[in-house]
């Protein structure tokens, strides 16, 4: 593939808790971004290496270990690091600051050139205020119509509730999940309407903040990553392509489910695979129609496409097309090999949970981080707090 490309040119935003500026396979891959968390260090502090490691499946250089370090899917790419809370400091954020910090990130990415979004990050979607998700709509919406890709895990939580999240059960937003070797879904890749790419979230290998640099990890957070690269592969080459073309290639070339459907909740429209959409991408379709019917909703105005993330909500607030929830809210669990996923500020007020949202979590998008040493054996991170 890199024969063909390797992403030159085209900018992927980041949004996550953090980047380590200064990690050998993202020297001089990273752009200076900036920080919405108001936390200690700015957005080149990493709390828990989750930023750092997106980053590095996306634009990784390798140059780190002497040149054997780990290379991202599309290295030839620029990442825009934006940071917003997400508690791994210590600090709990509700799920309206979490969502508002999103929308301000994904307009920050739009006056910056950035032309994809990937967002390994997402909330329950029952605890989430219906003012705080319109917000946020209207700002997806709004780079929609400004013509980036905007792609989010859809997460980890399948056999714990499997509860829709955001921002990846949004409208105009790309749900991500995750497959492991054998080319299925992985036990813990949340399934539904939602779904409409996968790509691998096993045994990944990633930069990461460990004293050894390195970490190997699953999750949808990495399959994620590597969907946005994907994308960044493909528009590097078809340079007059808008969001909806290069979007409409992946699904057409996308690895299709073994049941015979078009799509299905656990895969979607399939395993992304950039190789064949750089050779034989299929017909991109019309520039302006987003490709996936399901996850469109009404665009806002053109004076609220102008306006910033401040401005009132122009679209639905619960979009239909991501299917009911369960009846109560579930945070993600860690697993016994020493879990980086975390389920933060959780405040249960009163038991009117669903009603008023009291209960917050920001649930992390990659499960199970093992530390990998020199010597092949786990470095198991620090616990997280809740």
């Amino acid at each position: 593939m890199w024969k063909t490309s390797t992403g030159q040119g085209v900018t992927v935003a980041v949004i996550d808790g953090g980047f380590k500026f200064d990690h050998p396979d993202l020297a001089g891959q990273l752009l200076p971004g900036k920080d919405f968390s108001d936390s200690p260090g700015g957005v080149g502090s990493d709390p828990d290496g989750h930023g750092t490691a997106m980053a590095s499946l996306i634009a990784g250089s390798g140059k780190g270990m002497g040149g054997k370090g780990a290379y991202g899917l599309a290295p030839g790419s620029k990442v825009l690091p934006v940071k917003i809370k997400t508690g791994v400091d210590g600090g709990a954020v509700s799920s309206a600051v979490f969502l508002d910090q999103i929308g301000q990130a994904v307009d920050y990415a739009i006056g910056q050139g950035a032309k994809i979004i990937s967002i390994s990050q997402g909330m329950a979607a029952v605890v989430a205020s219906p003012d705080s998700v319109a917000k946020l709509n209207n700002v997806i919406a709004r780079a929609a119509l400004k013509g980036l890709l905007v792609v989010a895990s859809v997460g980890n939580s399948a056999q714990d509730g499997n509860l829709v999240e955001y921002p990846g059960g949004l409208p105009y937003v790309v749900g991500v999940g995750a497959i492991g070797k054998n080319l299925a879904t992985t036990a813990e890749s949340q399934q539904g309407p939602q779904v409409d790419l996968v790509a691998p979230g096993a045994e990944i290998v990633e930069a990461c903040t460990a004293s050894t640099g390195y970490c190997k990890t699953h999750g949808t957070s990495d399959a994620t990553a590597l969907v946005s690269a994907s994308a960044a592969l493909v528009w590097a080459v078809h340079t007059d392509w808008t969001a909806n073309q290069v979007l409409r290639a992946l699904i057409n070339t996308a690895g299709k489910p073994t049941d015979g459907s078009d799509r299905n909740d656990g895969v979607g429209y399939g395993i992304v695979r950039p190789r064949v959409a750089l050779t034989t991408p299929g017909d991109p379709g019309p520039a302006d129609v987003y490709p996936i019917p399901s996850k469109t909703a009404p665009m806002p105005s053109a004076a609220a496409a102008s306006a910033p993330a401040t401005s009132p909500a122009t679209v639905p607030a619960a979009p239909t097309n991501v299917g009911s929830p369960v009846a109560a809210p579930v945070t993600e669990k860690a697993s016994d090999s020493g879990s980086a996923v975390l389920s933060i500020a959780i405040a249960v007020v009163t038991g009117l949970v669903l009603m008023a949202g009291a209960m917050f979590f920001v649930a992390r998008r990659r499960n199970a981080v093992s530390r990998v040493a020199a010597d092949g054996s786990p470095v198991l991170p620090p616990p997280t707090s809740l």
